[in-house]
């Protein structure tokens, strides 16, 4: 006996798609692939002013951008040694060379298709554009769009940048199948963001994830995860899977926009209802955005035109705050990384989540065995902290936190766990924005500490 679409979880639209799954997907969007191309403007190095080469630069600031840039762990070691043994690597020096970033030299603009990316061994492509007006001194916002199946994409890139304008730079990963929920998804997008950030000048506090259908489950998904990274997340015509719910506490600081249609007969409309109430439960900030409009072939299953507008100026209202006083993260096993200012560093036994997230459902899944900890600046210098199923935690301070001249008091858990002196370190800064990659979000001190009665 089939089952009624509203009744059906997005596990089972994903695992079991209906016939029409594909063909709907492929017609959500867009219906062909555009020729792109991409402009490269030389002559703007006389606009913008000549770009020095790396080469150029003072010798600490050449070792400091050698260091947080190459891929080779041994050469990195290398180079830290000899930052770290270098007269004027003062901490305000150090700090000064990563917030300013490297020296961007002039690259090609407008459309690009078919970048290469290499992941862990495998070869990606990501479509891109850059607005004509780009410059090598000034930061731009960057929005992410993650294509549904049956699309690449090259195809979204054409539409996205019609809609956007010349405010952005717009990078579209392309992923087989669309299957954005995946561990391989997750890398990608990272990736791409990172790739782009290597050649163009992007504001940090100013990179937001969208994605339509299979792509808006990987907004959901991968957004969640990292959340810190982000200004905002726009998915549409998606969902969640239930037991990945509590992953939605992530967005405490990070907004959402959603987008469903009342008729979409793919992803049924109480997909993005169920969020709404979570959202709305846990006070966190979104728009949600509900339409009756039907195409001629793809149904209630698409993103009208008509919407966007108010989602750019939605972008254009928001910037990510590096460095919020209170902060809430729900990790499984496999996503012990920091976030934001703090990190969950070891767990009671949680959820391991596996390559495709949601496939193996035993006990631990089922029953939303996560970890949590929230912590917050409640005073000068005063940190709370309330954890569930942690056994350690770390946090990562700086001068936007608290005063690093005076001491620091933390409780955990309703019990004082530390209090004296932090001492900040030039080479914790730079071990820390090598991992984050991020030229706003630096931290000179590690605070690592156990939870009590906890091993």
């Amino acid at each position: 006996m089939p089952v009624t679409p509203h009744k059906r979880s997005l596990s089972s639209l994903i695992n079991d798609p209906p016939p029409c799954f594909a063909a709907l997907l492929c017609l959500a969007t867009g219906t062909a692939i555009l020729t792109l191309h991409a402009v490269c403007v030389l002559s703007r190095c006389a606009d913008a002013g000549a770009v020095p080469a790396e080469a150029d630069l003072p010798p600490l600031s050449r070792l400091v951008h050698e260091f947080l840039e190459t891929e080779d762990a041994d050469h990195a070691r290398q180079v830290l040694t000899e930052v770290l043994g270098n007269p004027q690597a003062d901490l305000t020096s150090v700090e000064t060379i990563i917030r300013t970033g490297h020296r961007y030299e002039t690259r090609p603009v407008g459309m690009q298709a078919g970048v290469p990316l290499r992941v862990r061994n495998r070869s990606h492509r990501y479509g891109l554009y850059v607005p004509l007006s780009y410059r090598p001194t000034k930061d731009y916002a960057l929005v992410v769009c993650l294509h549904g199946a049956g699309f690449t994409g090259d195809t979204y890139l054409e539409r996205w940048q019609a809609r956007l304008g010349d405010g952005y730079l717009l990078a579209c990963p392309t992923l087989v199948q669309g299957a954005w929920w995946t561990r391989q998804a997750e890398e990608l997008v990272l990736a791409t963001i990172r790739a782009v950030q290597a050649r163009y000048r992007i504001d940090p506090d100013r990179i937001f994830l969208t994605g339509m259908s299979n792509g808006g489950i990987g907004a959901w998904i991968i957004g969640s995860h990292h959340a810190p990274l982000f200004a905002g997340l726009a998915p549409m015509a998606s969902g969640l899977d239930d037991v990945l719910f509590p992953f939605l506490e992530n967005l405490r600081h990070t907004p959402t926009y959603l987008i469903h249609g009342l008729k979409d007969q793919v992803m049924p409309v109480e997909l993005s209802r169920s969020i709404v109430r979570e959202l709305t439960r846990l006070g966190y900030e979104f728009v949600y955005r509900e339409h009756d409009r039907v195409h001629s072939i793809a149904g209630g299953h698409y993103f009208p035109r008509e919407e966007l507008p108010e989602l750019v100026a939605w972008f254009e209202a928001h910037h990510r705050d590096p460095f919020p006083r209170k902060v809430t993260v729900v990790r499984d096993a496999t996503h012990l990384t920091a976030f934001g200012w703090v990190r969950i560093d070891a767990t009671d036994r949680i959820v391991a989540l596996t390559e495709n997230l949601t496939d193996t459902r035993d006990e631990t899944i089922v029953n939303r065995v996560y970890a949590k900890l929230e912590a917050e600046i409640v005073a000068p210098n005063r940190v709370e902290v309330r954890t569930q199923r942690v056994r350690r935690y770390s946090l990562f301070l700086n001068q936007w936190l608290v005063d690093l001249s005076k001491p620091i008091r933390v409780v955990t858990d309703g019990r004082l766990t530390y209090e004296g002196p932090v001492i900040p370190s030039v080479e914790t800064l730079l071990r820390e924005a090598r991992l984050r990659q991020d030229r706003r979000m630096l931290f000179p001190v590690l605070l690592s500490l156990p939870v009590e009665g906890k091993p």
